[in-house]
């Protein structure tokens, strides 16, 4: 693996890191190397708030954008009191040679977060992303990659309190013992509150695997509740702005995830990462074109989110295109020239043939035109230079002729025809369209404007599919697009046209599919991505929810995914585990109420997920119970850590303990069974420790 391209990265990191002071305690050095390492990390710091720019910039604009610069380096160099600066420690067998440039006799390496050096440059803590970093997560006893030893370190806050060693190439030393690491399930079962933290130290090689992959492919991740593929997909684009900073500096990332409650519970772990460049979004967010206040029943958003919408509007986009039928005279001075309307219709069929955007091709249009006229002055005797062909381009004939034959085109102006002229809409959907789904996706009532219209969220797609095809979307480096099986054909698109000459990390699980849309396989999603080459990878190693929680609720795997492999939880603690009656009414409020007051006496965040109309009564019962709580995408704090969970809202989230309240009616909300009992699959896995569910009605069937 080559060196990334990172300041961070100069050769010292090949160098070990000092040794802590000599004492006969193993924890007592350990703590000193910490203490050491905050003290360098701070005067690091210090170096960059102490920087002096205003004598080395040649105007304001360059002091500004460094000062920005300078002002996101102090961000990134901030020492998280409570996030453990390093949290493991690699000793290396052999010095460097030419099998083994990476190692080094008796050399000592700790990894964390962010590099941190010494006043001479040496460094302390390592990136967890440099290559020297790697055999950290990789290394085992049948490849220990020239590791004598692995240490982990145990935190309590910001308190290194223990640790635990491997010896990777000690024969003597039984194999499994990565797997069995005490202090790797305390850091995996650790309680939760607050927003989704970092996996740095308990990254597992397969997910390494996907983490490292090279910026230039496309990576699709399939898996379970639990497997860690939000957070591979966040730390892999951590891992590839070290490895490629500047090109990503230039071409930009971003985050997609399914809403804000989910960005909000996101948000910290790329900061953490000291990543602080990275957007995040929803695709609702990117296809904002116009105001959203409608809603479209589930056939029509079917139809308006089919792939085929988006040959529909490219018809409809080029058919405002003429072909002339009379010629363009351009007068200059005494002399009159004429483009004849077959040479014309020749300029305009060569744009078409090209396949260029309908606005580049438009703009293209009257500088053929006046190259055309140029061609006519050079044979009579003339001799223009680029100043006429301009000023030809301008002339008020060519203007009237390019507005003819290739007018504008607003794509919101567009999408709202299509959606309220039945005979336009007919004309371009012949053969694509049945002439039931064009009635489908109609609107009942004419609509006087683009700006009184009641958009829906599919038709903000379908309006920035029509954008595309006026003028090209800008491209990132590299995009990741979380909980995507619930995309629509024109929702990958969309997302697609902000990558299409970038990669992407693409994550989900097709068993948590919960539109009417939802994916089917990931090749398909991958296709209308625009990219068919990406690799997909499944995670199977569930490390977040319990074994009896997921092993329940694998009993759904048959009816909701087929053929998708159960996820098989490496937990020791097989968490707790409930099934409670409760009583009718009131009384069976109260139950659910009992059930989060008993939770509540753990350590860690508690979610109380019910099916979307219960809520209302579940919030009154725990109001009339004096148990303060809040809604999803606000952060738990100390003082208040039950959050009251639509089911609709709980994917993608995680919580400690979880009360999940009558699972047939969370089938019910849905429209369909199979959309229902993936709800409840979705509502099932959100626990990390432990799940009790409530129920009056009778559990569905396939949970038997």
């Amino acid at each position: 693996m080559s060196t990334p391209a990172d300041p961070a990265a100069h050769p010292a990191e090949a160098r070990p890191a000092a040794r802590p002071a000599d004492t006969d305690d193993p924890l007592a050095r350990e703590r000193s190397h910490l203490s050491a390492s905050r003290a360098a990390l701070r005067a690091m710091r210090a170096d960059v708030e102490s920087l002096d720019i205003r004598d080395v910039t040649a105007n304001w604009v360059n002091a500004e954008v460094l000062a920005h610069q300078i002002d996101e380096r102090i961000k990134a160099l901030a020492d998280l009191s409570d996030t453990p600066l390093f949290f493991g420690r690699l000793d290396y067998l052999h010095a460097p040679g030419a099998e083994q440039a990476e190692g080094a006799g008796g050399e000592r390496f700790y990894i964390g977060r962010r590099h941190v050096h010494d006043a001479d440059g040496d460094p302390m803590v390592i990136d967890w992303r440099a290559p020297v970093s790697q055999p950290f997560y990789r290394a085992s006893k049948k490849d220990p990659m020239d590791v004598g030893l692995r240490r982990r370190f145990g935190y309590t806050g910001g308190d290194l309190t223990a640790y635990e060693d491997e010896h990777l190439s000690d024969p003597a030393e039984p194999s499994g013992a990565a797997t069995a690491s005490k202090l790797l399930q305390q850091e995996i079962e650790r309680p939760r509150v607050g927003p989704m933290r970092d996996i740095v130290a308990t990254i597992q090689p397969e997910q390494d695997e996907i983490v490292r992959s090279g910026l230039g492919g496309t990576v699709c991740v399939q898996g379970g509740p639990g497997t860690g593929k939000t957070a591979v997909g966040l730390h892999r684009v951590a891992y590839l702005l070290y490895a490629h900073r500047e090109r990503l500096a230039r071409t930009g990332t971003l985050v997609i995830g399914p809403n804000k409650s989910f960005l909000h519970y996101i948000e910290q772990v790329l900061p953490a990462l000291g990543e602080l460049t990275v957007r995040q979004a929803t695709v609702d967010d990117l296809v904002a074109h116009v105001e959203v206040r409608g809603t479209d029943e589930a056939p029509a958003a079917i139809v308006k989110g089919d792939a085929r919408m988006a040959q529909v509007l490219r018809g409809a986009v080029y058919a405002h295109v003429t072909m002339p039928t009379e010629p363009v005279v351009v007068v200059r001075g005494s002399r009159r020239w004429r483009v004849p309307a077959y040479e014309l219709e020749g300029l305009v069929r060569e744009l078409l043939d090209r396949g260029i955007r309908y606005g580049a091709a438009r703009e293209a249009l009257p500088q053929r035109i006046a190259h055309a006229v140029l061609v006519q002055m050079e044979r009579a005797g003339e001799a223009p230079d680029d100043r006429v062909q301009d000023a030809v381009a301008r002339n008020a004939a060519v203007k009237a002729a390019v507005k003819a034959i290739w007018p504008a085109v607003d794509p919101a102006k567009l999408v709202l025809r299509l959606l309220t002229d039945a005979d336009f809409l007919a004309a371009h959907a012949e053969g694509i369209l049945t002439e039931e789904e064009q009635k489908t996706i109609l609107w009942a009532r004419p609509v006087r404007s683009v700006r009184s219209a009641k958009w829906s969220a599919a038709d903000a797609v379908l309006i920035d599919e029509a954008a595309d095809l006026v003028e090209r979307t800008h491209s990132l480096g590299h995009v990741v697009l979380d909980e995507a099986q619930d995309l629509s054909p024109m929702q990958y698109r969309a997302v697609g046209r902000r990558c299409s000459t970038g990669s992407a990390t693409v994550l989900g699980d097709l068993a948590q599919g919960t539109t009417p849309w939802a994916t089917r396989t990931w090749e398909e999603a991958l296709a209308h991505l625009g990219k068919s080459e990406g690799v997909v990878e499944e995670l199977t190693a569930g490390f977040r929810v319990p074994t009896d929680v997921i092993t329940y609720a694998s009993r759904l795997l048959p009816h909701i995914a087929p053929g998708l492999t159960p996820v098989a939880s490496v937990r020791e603690n097989p968490g707790f585990f409930e099934i409670r009656p409760a009583g009718a009414d009131a009384a069976g409020d109260a139950d659910v109420v009992a059930a989060c007051e008993e939770l509540l006496r753990n350590e860690g965040s508690i979610g109380l997920i019910a099916a979307d109309a219960r809520v209302p009564a579940l919030a009154e019962a725990l109001t009339a119970a004096g148990l303060t709580y809040l809604s999803p995408g606000e952060e738990t704090t100390a003082e208040t850590r039950l959050t009251l969970v639509p089911a609709s809202l709980a994917k993608g989230l995680e919580y400690d303990y979880v009360v999940l309240d009558e699972p047939q009616a969370v089938v019910d909300g849905e429209p369909d069974e199979r959309t229902g009992l993936r709800r409840l699959y979705v509502a099932l896995t959100r626990a990390v420790s432990g799940l009790i569910v409530t129920h009056r009605a009778a559990l569905p069937p396939q949970l038997a």
